[in-house]
């Protein structure tokens, strides 16, 4: 390929990186320098201020619960759905009849957006709620969602609405395990325990990267559900998301300039967290090609 053919097909993506990728952020991180109020915005209100809005968000305790949650957020659910889903799907390999019934009904809480499944979730410990009228049958005394158990609450729901994507995409990597490997271990005298160990998670190990790969940046960013479930009720539930949109549409307060600095940490906090994973990727990539 001569250099005019490679650049007329990279141009046009590089083209396209710019503008939805590159000035997008320069523009984030500009503004994260500016006092700008939303009733601001038509007379062009912005002042320059440098580095004012991030001290304030180092200094605000709300912002620094927010972080936390959103860590314990990310902590909890990614491993926990992805343990789960991985567990499903082999149980899935292992059915032969009725896989497809079991597979649709397993699918629905991913397939149902996060707004309803949330509402849908919330209502069961609402009064009238099975999980309400469980509670009150079994401990004789009413459910109540307090600020000791709405973290993980909304945390089981999120595990409940995730795990599909992690038990359809490991099920997808069992059906190109072949068969003749897991028979080779068993004639070796390896138990179920060693074959999935040594046998199983290495064929998923690229699956298992990119799951938790998509994962965590959901996770970081997760809003819906959390909104639903926390409200105005439970601030110490609000992830970074929460807090960033409160920040930016609250008529009190309306600081888009902060919530662009809140932007601007949420993406360095991403790239944080994702280093380990897209390093251990390169890592693999070198070791195959070699």
């Amino acid at each position: 390929m001569n250099r005019r053919t490679f650049w007329g097909f990279t141009l046009p993506s590089v083209g396209v990186m710019l503008v939805l990728m590159v000035f997008p952020l320069v523009t984030t991180l500009w503004f994260s320098l500016h006092r700008l109020k939303i009733d601001e915005i038509k007379d062009g209100g912005a002042t320059w201020i440098g580095l004012d809005n991030y001290r304030e968000l180092l200094s605000d305790e709300q912002f620094w619960a927010a972080f936390r949650f959103t860590l314990l957020f990310v902590a909890v659910t990614v491993p926990l759905h992805m343990i789960i889903g991985l567990g499903v799907s082999l149980l899935l390999d292992k059915v032969t009849k009725g896989r497809a019934i079991y597979m649709a009904a397993l699918l629905l809480p991913f397939i149902v957006t996060p707004v309803v499944g949330t509402v849908i979730y919330k209502d069961l410990f609402e009064r009238g709620g099975l999980i309400f009228w469980l509670y009150e049958v079994i401990t004789d005394s009413p459910f109540a969602v307090t600020a000791g158990n709405v973290k993980w609450l909304i945390i089981i729901q999120s595990v409940w609405h995730v795990m599909p994507f992690s038990m359809i995409t490991f099920f997808a990597g069992l059906q190109t395990l072949p068969a003749e490997r897991s028979e080779a271990a068993a004639i070796d005298g390896a138990n179920y325990w060693r074959n999935l160990w040594h046998v199983v998670l290495p064929h998923l190990r690229v699956l298992l990267l990119f799951v938790a790969l998509i994962s965590i940046m959901d996770a970081y960013r997760v809003y819906d559900s959390v909104f639903v479930f926390a409200g105005d009720r439970f601030t110490e539930a609000h992830t970074l998301q929460v807090y960033n949109v409160e920040q930016v549409l609250d008529p009190n307060i309306g600081r888009l300039g902060k919530g662009y600095a809140i932007a601007v940490l949420n993406i360095a906090g991403i790239f944080v967290v994702l280093i380990p994973f897209l390093y251990k990727s390169y890592k693999d990539q070198i070791a195959e090609r070699t």
